[in-house]
């Protein structure tokens, strides 16, 4: 204050405190999350469901330009399509409510491979995670190719259902990807599955380790 004196401008502390708040310059400084250091996990993975999930976001746009999210869930070891959900906003919250409602019917991972995006850096989805043994297997940042196969899946999906199609709006998305993920779940046969559809696959592999 005193330097302001010292130009010429007569300003109390009220009024500099005025001007201080008008360019918001007393608003703290939001910090970005520091991301752990990430080992390179191994792509290995078993032949079995339920053993290792991956999960990743892609994002679009409808005809009127309005944005949207998909959140895109893969079992890795039966490359089978457990959820596509579709919004113009998922949140940690939301992504934690999709994992139940398949866990549900699926039964839970031992693992997830993910990324360091803010919904997966959560503590409420970490500690979601950690209350069911879930170990989550987090990429090095910059580097998708660690999570290849949801990424292989990803540019599929973009190909065939998200560049194909001009969406009016989500209810459409969400029809039209709901009606993609049966066909390649159900119908379209993988070179690396013997040829068989995933889920296919996933009941021999069910049956083959039956007692």
């Amino acid at each position: 204050m005193g330097r302001l004196r010292n130009t010429g401008h007569q300003w109390n502390h009220k009024r500099l405190w005025r001007v201080y708040c008008q360019l918001r310059l007393n608003v703290p400084r939001r910090t970005k999350k520091r991301v752990p250091v990430r080992v390179v996990q191994p792509l290995e993975v078993s032949p079995q469901p339920n053993v290792g999930w991956a999960v990743d976001f892609m994002s679009d746009t409808l005809y009127g330009g309005r944005r949207f999210r998909t959140f895109n869930l893969l079992d890795e070891g039966v490359r089978e399509v457990l959820a596509i959900e579709v919004d113009t906003s998922l949140p940690a919250e939301r992504v934690i409510r999709v994992l139940e409602q398949v866990t549900a019917w699926r039964g839970q991972p031992q693992t997830i491979r993910l990324d360091n995006g803010p919904e997966f850096l959560a503590d409420r989805f970490a500690g979601w995670c950690a209350n069911r043994g879930i170990a989550l297997r987090y990429i090095q940042p910059g580097k998708p190719n660690q999570n290849a196969f949801v990424e292989r899946f990803n540019r599929t999906f973009r190909h065939e259902v998200l560049d194909a199609y001009v969406f009016e709006s989500l209810d459409q998305v969400r029809e039209i990807s709901a009606e993609w993920m049966r066909e390649y779940n159900e119908e379209r046969p993988h070179d690396t599955l013997d040829g068989m559809p995933p889920s296919v696959f996933r009941a021999h592999q069910t049956v083959g380790s039956s007692p």
